[in-house]
């Protein structure tokens, strides 16, 4: 090999190691940025506390996969999205739980999404989030996801209305509402119809409203 050669094979490798050396160990590349996007009620600098990204970390280093962990260990966020953005922005997408019930007990009141997670405990109720009443309020426990399933698939107009919500089955939803009357609502089948059949009913004065089975409703 002549010494042309041999010198533009050592430019050649000191280039590819300089750029590796760039991507991959220097700052230059390094994260400056992190931005949320997505978040509600947590802030910008509580999420990224959670994702423990050091500053002028390489970015091509940075494991997604575990800050997407991180964060996803916020009580409040349901799931999280990591993302470079070159040259220097780390971009986290978080979806945050949407509160849909509250459970009262031993004098605390822990808020909880439609799959049952705890997305906080408070000293004082939350206005006008319905109170679950179930037997053995947990995730999976099939008379807790009825009647919370219920509750996130209510229109506005209905789901404003409901301060309690009760099961001791999949199959037998009841809701009582601020007024005091009460709704049989069944299981998670048909609640189109239900919520249709029962916005129309509400204008008839009863105390218990049975739309558990749409086609043969009744009034008590």
């Amino acid at each position: 090999m002549t010494a042309r050669k041999i010198f533009l094979v050592l430019l050649a490798a000191g280039v590819v190691g300089t750029a590796a050396w760039l991507v991959f160990s220097s700052p230059v590349l390094g994260v400056r940025n992190v931005e949320i996007v997505g978040n509600v009620t947590l802030t910008p600098d509580a999420i990224r506390k959670a994702a423990a990204v050091p500053e002028l970390h390489p970015l091509a280093t940075v494991d997604l996969g575990q800050v997407e962990g991180r964060v996803r260990g916020i009580r409040q966020v349901a799931s999280a999205k990591v993302d470079r953005v070159w040259p220097a922005t780390l971009r986290i997408e978080v979806v945050e739980r949407e509160p849909v019930a509250q459970i009262q007990a031993g004098g605390k009141v822990a808020v909880i999404d439609g799959t049952g997670a705890v997305i906080e405990v408070r000293d004082v109720a939350p206005p006008m989030l319905p109170v679950l009443e179930v037997a053995r309020p947990a995730a999976g426990d099939p008379a807790t996801m009825a009647a919370l399933g219920v509750v996130r698939d209510l229109p506005s107009s209905l789901a404003g209305r409901v301060r309690r919500v009760s099961a001791t089955t999949g199959e037998d939803v009841t809701l009582g509402l601020s007024d005091g009357r009460t709704v049989i609502w069944g299981g998670l089948d048909r609640p189109e119809a239900k919520a249709r059949i029962l916005q129309g009913l509400l204008k008839r004065e009863a105390e218990v409203y049975d739309v558990s089975s749409p086609d043969v409703v009744t009034l008590k």
